[in-house]
């Protein structure tokens, strides 16, 4: 165990969406297919990457850190709706090429242009001890930033080369979490009741309350999609 204390016009010259989310056909399929993994300006200045590289859709934005998995829901006229794991609509992609950003700060949605190559967005896979050290204890220090009182960061199973970035990761998003709690306008009295983290390996990922014990399950194999996001911890919490 571990214990811390575009434009229009721009759109316009860029490959559809049709491409990238669907395939090419016809004529369409004369032409380069983008990247697999590409930046998409929603604007002027609003960007997010989105990571198409493995079954697993990846989305991280211009303004944070954190990376988010998606999941792929087919609904009406084929076009493709993808959430993130609290359930919430986050891309809508159509098979006519058009790409909808939702955001809090969007909900009615805004269309997203193809703005070039990316990097890859994927973690690495795996990391020293001495980092994942690191890590929990940046965790911890953020954490009880936000909550104005000690937060430990706790590990149930022993690290191992195959679960230290998702451990590492886990431990990011909710730090990440309390500090949205402390920032974003929710009652920061809700971390008021939690003493401690604990990171446990389990079959699927999570988030519970125990007591005075925030509970994160990260489930291996998974990837990024194997702990819980920031915005399902949240409300976790705020239950």
């Amino acid at each position: 165990m571990m214990v811390f204390g575009p434009s229009a016009s721009a759109w316009a010259a860029q490959p559809t969406l049709r491409d990238v989310l669907f395939g090419s056909h016809g004529e369409d399929s004369r032409r380069s297919p983008p990247p697999p993994v590409a930046r998409y300006m929603v604007g002027d200045s609003a960007g997010f990457i989105l990571d198409r590289s493995s079954p697993t859709v990846l989305i991280k934005f211009d303004d944070s850190s954190e990376v988010w998995a998606l999941e792929p829901q087919t609904v009406s006229r084929g076009d493709v709706i993808y959430r993130n794991d609290a359930g919430e609509a986050v891309l809508r992609a159509t098979r006519l090429g058009g790409l909808t950003l939702f955001t809090p700060k969007l909900p009615g949605g805004a269309a997203a242009a193809l703005a070039g190559q990316a990097g890859s967005i994927r973690p690495p896979l795996v990391i020293p001890p001495n980092a994942l050290f690191q890590r929990l204890k940046q965790a911890s220090a953020r954490a009880s930033r936000a909550a104005q009182h000690l937060i430990s960061f706790e590990t149930v199973d022993d690290a191992t080369p195959d679960t230290s970035v998702l451990i590492a990761d886990a431990a990011y998003v909710t730090a990440e979490a309390f500090e949205r709690i402390a920032h974003d306008g929710e009652d920061r009295s809700l971390l008021a009741r939690i003493g401690r983290v604990l990171l446990a390996e389990g079959h699927k990922p999570n988030a519970a309350l125990s007591g005075s014990s925030l509970v994160i399950t990260y489930a291996p194999g998974k990837g990024v999609a194997g702990r819980p996001s920031s915005e399902r911890i949240v409300k976790i919490i705020a239950k």
